[in-house]
This record gives structure tokens, sequence and C-alpha cells, in this order.
């Protein structure tokens, strides 16, 4: 990238590697697998005026109303059924449209805000604390932060109506970004501290965090906005009014829809930043994302409106027609479902101990936890020092989210044809392989490239990095979460529930505050993430042949159980 000599106050050097990097990962797409589809309950009911042609009959005023059909026309089908084809490219019937649609919107917007945010919660932290502040974030702000909103959450969702709770729930993030945009940061000359007295290397990164506590705050809010926007607010919701059904049709949809909206969140940051001085671009971008989360709550509001009953007709003695409500339909007896339980962090332990095929599922999900981690702030370090203000970093991370959006987009409509060709052991390995071995050409410029000193091993790890940091997002939702789901397959209830909670505890939180923890230590050494590159690098590969002989394993258990599995249905 051209940087823009007026603002930055002089002409920096050209990278154009890094947009060729974005492209080359937008278009290096492999066979993958969809991301599966969850299971949604209570399915929804809708009086339909007609079916298959045949207006539905009136009843009897007080007698019960006939089970409510769904029109079977495929209106927005390529391909029917009708016609010979074997099915609907897009499996939505006519009455369907308003509520599919609307969910639709929903989840853009959602994942739109999620990305723009996310973009810019990196800039602001990355070049102005480094990006080995990040690592002291996560573990003494971040993780705190989450736990105490998870429990004022659950507090509130035993009070307040749904409506109440997610209009609740959004609202304070808009008003916060609001408030940053048009307030904070406008003001950051006056609010922030001004610098500390001399402190050792290594906690610098944890004073600046202090310096610039807006910031902080900030990145904090993002990170909860992460973990509430798409995993709690819409699928919740999709959860409580798709049917079983409609969400086999829908969901793998509602997947391919978001992630439209990190292409073009990135491209309008990209366009915005180039065409305006950052302080001006925050507050068009704010401006952006609270219309986003705004339709958000439109969307909300628009699927508790369609979800209401319709009424039925019915014909009263005297033979004139009116309209009722339309009674429940009583709901079939069904045992109800096991929850999955919340485990401690000793209890955890015990489960896994107990079971050394857990054991090994946990271990795939520390290991990717742990390797992202590992090359994530490094490779964020290298872009601020390849790009240090905050106007050429936010467009950079602009072009990056449009790979990873345009890339996981074409991941998904590919299919999964490593899973079904080669078998679980080649997708399961396919997420490690792809990983490592970007990694270690990017370590490799970084150990023994010298990047602070030359220009061109600085472009080429930058380069590099980017296309590793996209892939690697791209195959944990093609490959790598498909293929750990499929691994619970054999297991009987009890341990499919006991072990999801358990890697849930140990492997997904672990992973990450636990490479946080390890970066930390080497900053504090080393005072500065790139001088402990050797020592990450070794660290990295260490992990990455541990994930491979995991996964080896592991494929042997579960071809055994898929055996054993075969012989009892026998």
């Amino acid at each position: 990238t051209t940087h823009d000599a007026a603002a930055a106050g002089r002409t920096m050097p050209s990278f154009a590697g890094a947009r060729l990097a974005l492209v080359v990962a937008a278009v290096a797409v492999g066979a993958t697998a969809p991301v599966g589809a969850s299971s949604a309950h209570g399915p929804q009911m809708h009086l339909e005026a007609s079916h298959g042609g045949r207006p539905l009959k009136p009843t009897l005023k007080g007698a019960a109303s006939p089970p409510l059909l769904r029109d079977t026309r495929p209106s927005l089908a390529l391909a029917s059924r009708a016609r010979g084809g074997k099915g609907s490219i897009i499996p939505v019937y006519k009455k369907e449209i308003p509520m599919f649609t609307t969910f639709a919107m929903m989840m853009f917007f959602t994942i739109f805000i999620f990305t723009m945010v996310r973009d810019t919660k990196d800039t602001l932290v990355v070049t102005a604390a480094g990006a080995e502040a990040i690592a002291f974030l996560k573990v003494y702000f971040v993780i705190p932060a989450s736990m105490l909103f998870f429990l004022v959450y659950a507090k509130m969702s035993s009070i307040l109506s749904k409506r109440t709770l997610f209009v609740g729930t959004m609202l304070p993030f808009l008003i916060f970004y609001g408030i940053f945009g048009f307030v904070l940061y406008p003001l950051r000359d006056q609010i922030h501290f001004a610098d500390f007295a001399i402190v050792p290397q290594g906690l610098s990164y944890m004073v600046k965090l202090l310096q610039y506590w807006s910031f902080t705050l900030y990145y904090i809010v993002s990170e909860l906005f992460g973990s509430v926007g798409v995993p709690l607010l819409f699928w919740q919701t999709a959860n409580d009014v798709v049917g079983v059904e409609q969400a086999k049709r829908w969901y793998p949809l509602f997947s391919t829809f978001g992630n439209l909206g990190p292409i073009v969140a990135g491209q309008t940051s990209a366009w915005v930043n180039k065409h305006y001085d950052y302080g001006a671009a925050l507050r068009i971008l704010t401006t952006l994302v609270i219309a986003a989360g705004v339709s958000v709550l439109f969307a909300f509001v628009n699927v508790q409106r369609l979800n209401r009953p319709e009424p039925a007709p019915v014909v009263d003695a005297a033979g004139s027609t009116e309209l009722a409500a339309a009674p429940a339909a009583p709901a079939p007896a069904a045992a109800p479902k096991k929850k999955k339980p919340k485990l401690s962090m000793m209890q955890s332990l015990a489960v896994l101990a107990r079971s050394e095929y857990l054991g090994l599922i946990c271990a795939l999900v520390l290991s990717y936890g742990l390797a992202i981690e590992f090359t994530e702030i490094m490779w964020k370090a290298v872009v601020k020092m390849a790009m240090p203000e905050k106007r050429d970093y936010m467009r950079f991370m602009g072009q990056y989210s449009t790979a990873v959006g345009v890339t996981t987009f074409l991941m998904t409509i590919v299919g999964g044809r490593i899973p079904k060709i080669l078998g679980w052991k080649a997708g399961a390995l396919a997420t490690p392989l792809v990983i490592g071995s970007l990694s270690w050409v990017f370590y490799a410029y970084i150990t023994f490239g010298k990047v602070e000193q030359s220009a061109k091993a600085l472009q080429m790890a930058v380069v590099v990095g980017t296309v590793q940091n996209v892939l690697s997002k791209a195959v944990k939702y093609a490959l790598f979460d498909p293929t750990k789901e499929m691994a619970y397959i054999p297991l009987d209830e009890d341990a499919k529930l006991k072990g999801k909670a358990a890697i849930d505890v140990l492997g997904a939180r672990l992973g990450k505050s636990g490479g946080a923890l390890i970066q930390q230590g080497i900053v504090m050494f080393t005072g500065s993430i790139l001088g402990g590159a050797p020592v990450i690098a070794a660290l990295f590969s260490a992990v990455i042949l541990a994930w491979i002989s995991s996964v080896n394993k592991l494929n042997t258990l579960f071809q055994a159980k898929l055996r054993e599995q075969g012989r009892a249905e026998q």
C-alpha cells in the first residue's frame, strides 16, 4: 500500500506485497467442508391460505383448527423438484421469505458490526501500546470482564422478557461506541494520562494499557461484543423461532450471508480510511456501526412480529366467516433433553482424565488456541512495524477482513470434499498442516531475515503472515470445527454432554489464556515479541507436532468406536 504522505508527514515505503497477500489469501481455496448447522427447537407454526393450490376448509366456531400446513412451493428455488432437479439451491419457501430475509439481514449486520469494531480495537491498541500489550489485555482485562458480564446477563435473563433482554443487551454497546467515536476519541489528548516514569521494557506494555485507558476500554467492550453478538443474541433468537425442519435448510444459508459481513465491512473501512483522516474516518465508521446496530434491533422486532400466531378462518352456525385466533397446537410429547452441565476446572480435569478419547479431543482444541495465539500477536507486531500510522493500519485491516470473508465464503460454498473423499483423518490433519507450514515460513523471515533492518524481509513477513492468518481463520470454520464435532458422534449421550462441557472449560479457555501468559513471560524477559521469536517458534513447533500426533491417535480410536457402533446396530 502506498501511504498518504500528507497524513503521515513523510513518504513511506510501498508494501504492494501486502495487497498481493490479501488477494492470494482470498483465492487460495482448496477442498473444504461447510460449517454444520445447529439444531433448533420449537418449530414455528403458520396458517397457509392454500396448500398445493387448494383452499383450506374453514372450521366451525369452537372446533379445533386443522393441523397448520406449509406452502411447499419453493419461490427462491433455482432448480426445483417439479422440474426434475434434485432439490433447491436456495431452499426457502414462499411463505418463509419475510422471516428468512429478516434473519439473514440480522446476521449480516451483526457480523458487520463485529468486523468493524474488531479492526478498530486492534488499530487503537496496537498502534498506541504495541501488539505485545494484547497478551496482557486478554488475561488481566478481557477474561475478568467476560466473567462479570455473563454473571450479570444470567441474572438479567431470569428477570427480563426475551425482547427486553435482547434490546437491553444490544443498546449499551451502541451507546458506548457512539460516546467513544464522538466524545472520548476527540478528547483523547485531554483524558489520557501523561507518560509515566521509566519502567522496565516488559512492563511498559501494561503501563501503556493504563495510560491509553479509553483504547483499552474499547478493546474490552469489542471483545465482549464478539462473544455476545452472533453466539448469544443471534443464535438464541434463531433457536427460539426457527423450527427443526427449517433449521436444516436455513442455518447453512445464515453462515453464507454472514460471511458477506466482513467483505462489506472491510471494503467500507478501507475506502473511508483512504479518503479521510483517521479521526473523521472513525466518526463515519462509528455512525455506520450504530446504523447497523439499529438495523439489528429492527430485525429482531420484525422477527417477533412475524412469529405471532395468525388468525384462523372459522364459520359460525349461521354460515358467516370470521377470523379467530388459531389455537396453539399441542406440543408432541417428548423426553426432555439433558442440558450440558457446567463443570468447574477440577471437575473438567477429572472427566478428561477418565477418558483418553475426550482428552485427545481437548488436545485438538487446546492446540488450535495455542497455535493461533503464538502467531497472531507476532503478525500484528510486524504489521504495525510496516504501517505505524492508525490510518494505514486500519486500511490494511479492512483489506484483511475482506480477504477472510471472501475465503471463508468460498470455502463454505465449495463443500466438504476432504472428509467425504479422503476421510476424517485427512480433514482433521488439514488444519495443523496449513497453519504450521505457513507459520514456519513466517517465523523464518522474522528470526533470520532481520525484519527490523531489511524492508524486503519485513514486506515478505507481512505477506506470509497475512496469508497464514487468513487461511487459519477460514480452515477453522471449514474443517476444524466440523471434524471436531464429528469426533463426538460415536460417544454415548452422557460422555457427549460432560465431554463438551469439560473441553469448553479447559481446551478453549486454556488455549487462549495459556498462550497469552506464555508470551507475557517471553516479553518480560526479551523486551519485545519479536525478540522472543525463536523461543515462540520452538513452542509453536512443539504444539503443531503434538496436534498431529493427537489427530493420529484420535483417528485410531474414532474408527474403532465407529466399527463397534456398526456391529451394535447390526
